[in-house]
């Protein structure tokens, strides 16, 4: 990511493999302490390999920008920089739209950028010394620069994954294509809002505060060691070849399996052993475990993902998906509670059930689907994980406000010049207090002239509060009140997404969406009120907010690599600008080719669909509940939504303040409580599976050589899930073209027919 990467709240660590999310929340929540994907990992390998080469081996203070790096006397932002950062940038946002749609993870485009932005213009400095735009020096800062237009571009999926096919699916505007405009202007108004509202924060978060508060942003803090390692080692070239030949060889098996699979689905794609035992024995046993979605699903992005975030999370996702549709499900459906279908009429297939409906028939209190009754215990934990992690950083927070409050004085004292202004700056305000230390100052690196000037930011701003106030009047009926309320949320979750991301690399996206969608739902609960208008009010005004808060964490992250790496913040400020341009547009072209092959996205209750999209339903089930006067849950399913909500907060707690000390090790074995409420959301088991094929080859391949584990596997794993993404891409585009997979391929070994 996403997130939010979806995609967040992880309970599993402080440091995130390639920024991977659900729902994009964000940059992590599937981050894992485990060896297996952990970019520390990499980064000792790394730095071994640089002592090797003559580079000393030292202990780095992470709030410090790299010392030992080469200048770049020239123009960084590069027309070559900028092309490799849209391309790595654009595979990555159609890859997350693909993936979030699937299950609701995304991945940030960091690593990835990083490495094919330096193998390539590596070889166009060499390859091409004398040709104008292609050839020319390259250096650590121009990678930078790749990596921020990648990041940029690859970003703003989230909200596609999410809100956006939430409001079709209740009906509340026509069709992607008919509003693509719409939509398009919503996402920008969000994306510069962030861009414009993350600018000034640099100062604050990367460079005065970021040692007093701990910020250490460790998926950027990887980012720029990776950066650094490449450039400083002698065969740094070579390495990255390397990681580059990695990466593609990954990138092109994910894409070409992808496409292959669809005309032989059952075969190279889906196995369904226990459709197998029962075609072999005919017994119904076997066919009532695959009526609940046990099967192996051969996906290289999962595979992918499993090998970065490790074993925890993986077995933490195959443990909540064993306790939501391996016990709760079939106990509520032996004793009355939920409800299935036949999938058919096939006297062969008796006894194969859907328990997946969302239909009217299966959404009642009296009559629900064991899907519909899962919903909603998964949703609580996972909204009661977000905010009890963000209370657990209260220290963070607190030490927050007193430090943006000193800077406040300080600046007021200098501008009054007032006796006030000699006690700041001696008495307990002093940055070199004796508490403090010089060891608390931090100097900017970047020099006057390259620091973003406040005219380039603060009209941007004002002129985008005014725009997005007059567009949602327009465009969408949105009366200014709530249009000011939805920024001003966005404003408020900026800050906790940003300090949350940096000491925790944790963007709490999940707890900052739902509780703008009640916050807003609270406010068109009078009357006065249409139920459709209040329902489209609280999703558009939440995706508003949810974007600005994950633009806002992405690109402070970004100014945080180039503050290690002595970048100029205002080629990175162009920079971040260009890849937003390209994703406000990229990211709702693909969510309109995705929506017109596969119309199901878009339909609360499909029959079938290759989509699970579980942040979708999140987003609709909240914004049904917090608008409808007369809704009403399950009954069983309430209590037991208060019941595990209450459990994944103490769980968190349990992290958070027991395994400390002689205990911490003990984090790397503790459940994931958001993972494990996500597999609740998802009506189906394979995801978990393939994350856990993934994780466990990661973890064999780094025993037995954890070396070339280093060199290889983020890459390898980043060219799956990139290449599944793309491959996604293709079939849907041969979908459109009138490519008929059902009618050319086969369905050999799928259930009932039908994989």
């Amino acid at each position: 990511m996403a997130s939010s990467r979806g995609c967040e709240e992880s309970n599993a660590t402080e440091k995130s493999s390639n920024n991977f999310s659900y729902e994009r929340y964000s940059t992590s929540e599937s981050n894992s302490d485990e060896t297996a994907g952990d970019e520390d990992t990499l980064l000792n390998s790394h730095s071994d390999q640089s002592s090797s080469n003559g580079e000393p081996s030292t202990t780095i203070d992470p709030f410090l920008p790299f010392d030992d790096l080469p200048d770049e006397d020239r123009n960084i932002l590069t027309l070559r920089a900028i092309a490799i950062g849209l391309l790595c940038g654009g595979l990555v946002n159609a890859s997350n739209i693909y993936l979030g749609l699937k299950s609701g993870w995304t991945a940030g485009a960091n690593i990835f950028g990083s490495i094919v932005g330096f193998a390539v213009l590596k070889s166009c400095s060499k390859y091409f010394r004398g040709v104008p735009i292609l050839g020319g020096p390259f250096g650590p800062r121009e990678n930078n620069i790749a990596q921020t237009v990648a990041t940029a571009a690859g970003g703003l999926s989230n909200v596609f994954v999410s809100a956006m096919p939430a409001l079709y699916q209740l009906n509340l505007m026509r069709t992607p294509l008919q509003d693509f405009w719409r939509i398009t202007v919503l996402t920008a108004l969000g994306a510069y809002f962030g861009l414009f509202f993350a600018t000034p924060l640099r100062g604050f978060f990367v460079v005065h505060a970021a040692r007093e508060l701990q910020l250490v942003f460790p998926s950027s803090y990887a980012t720029a060691t990776t950066i650094r390692s490449m450039h400083l080692a002698v065969d740094g070239a070579h390495l990255a070849k390397k990681k580059m030949r990695a990466l593609s060889l990954g990138f092109a098996f994910a894409t070409v399996c992808r496409v292959v699979s669809q005309f032989a689905i059952g075969v190279f794609w889906d196995w369904h052993p226990f459709t197998w035992l029962y075609l072999v024995t005919g017994s119904k046993a076997f066919l009532a475990i695959e009526s609940w979605s046990w099967f192996i699903e051969w996906s290289p992005a999962f595979i992918g993902s499993g090998m970065l975030v490790g074993m925890n999370v993986s077995l933490s996702f195959v443990g909540g998906s064993l306790l939501a549709w391996g016990i709760i499900g079939p106990i509520l459906v032996r004793r009355g509670i939920a409800f299935g279908r036949p999938v058919t009429n096939d006297y062969e297939w008796d006894g194969y059930m859907s328990y997946s409906s969302l239909t009217a028939e299966f959404t009642s209190p009296n009559h629900p689907s064991p899907r519909y009754w899962l919903l909603w215990p998964g949703i609580a934990c996972m909204i009661a994980v977000s905010f009890t992690e963000l209370a657990c950083q209260w220290r963070v927070f607190l030490l927050s406000g007193k430090v943006l409050w000193r800077s406040m004085s300080r600046t007021w004292a200098r501008l009054k010049k007032s006796k006030r202004y000699q006690e700041i700056s001696t008495d307990k305000y002093d940055w070199d207090d004796e508490d403090e230390g010089n060891a608390m100052r931090t100097a900017d690196p970047a020099p006057r002239n390259e620091q973003v000037e406040t005219w380039m930011w603060l009209p941007g701003l004002i002129a985008i509060l005014f725009i997005t106030c007059v567009v949602m009047k327009v465009e969408f009926n949105m009366p200014v009140f709530e249009v000011l309320l939805a920024l001003f949320l966005a404003f408020f979750f900026s800050f906790l997404a940003i300090q949350a991301t940096g000491a925790t690399d944790i963007t709490p996206l999940t707890a900052a969406s739902k509780a703008s969608q009640v916050i807003l739902g609270a406010t068109t609960s009078g009357p006065g009120w249409t139920l459709l208008q209040a329902q489209r009010l609280n999703l558009i005004g939440g995706a508003l907010s949810s974007i600005g808060a994950n633009q806002s964490a992405d690109l402070t992250g970004d100014f945080r690599v180039g503050f290690l790496l002595r970048t100029s913040p205002k080629l990175q400020w162009f920079a971040q600008s260009i890849g937003t341009l390209v994703a406000v547009f990229l990211a709702p072209s693909i969510f309109v080719l995705f929506s017109t092959a596969y119309p199901c996205i878009l339909e609360p209750s499909p029959e079938s669909c290759p989509f699970g999209a579980p942040s979708v339903s999140a987003w609709r089930a909240v914004a049904v509940a917090v608008t409808s006067p007369d809704f009403t849950l399950p009954a069983t399913s309430k209590w037991f939504s208060i019941f595990f909500a209450v459990f994944g907060a103490s769980m968190v707690l349990v992290r958070h303040c027991l395994w400390t000390g002689n205990w911490e090790w003990m984090r790397r074995y503790h459940p994931n409580m958001m993972i494990i409420s996500l597999a609740f959301l998802l009506p189906s088991t394979h995801y978990g599976t393939a994350m856990t094929i993934g994780a466990s080859v990661a973890w064999a391949w780094h025993s037995q050589s954890p070396r070339t584990f280093a060199t290889f596997g983020s890459a390898v794993a980043a060219g799956f899930m990139a290449g599944e993404g793309i491959g996604g891409v293709v079939n849907a585009a041969l979908t459109i073209m009138g490519v008929d997979f059902d009618k050319i391929g086969t369905a050999f070994l799928c259930p009932a027919g039908s994989c």
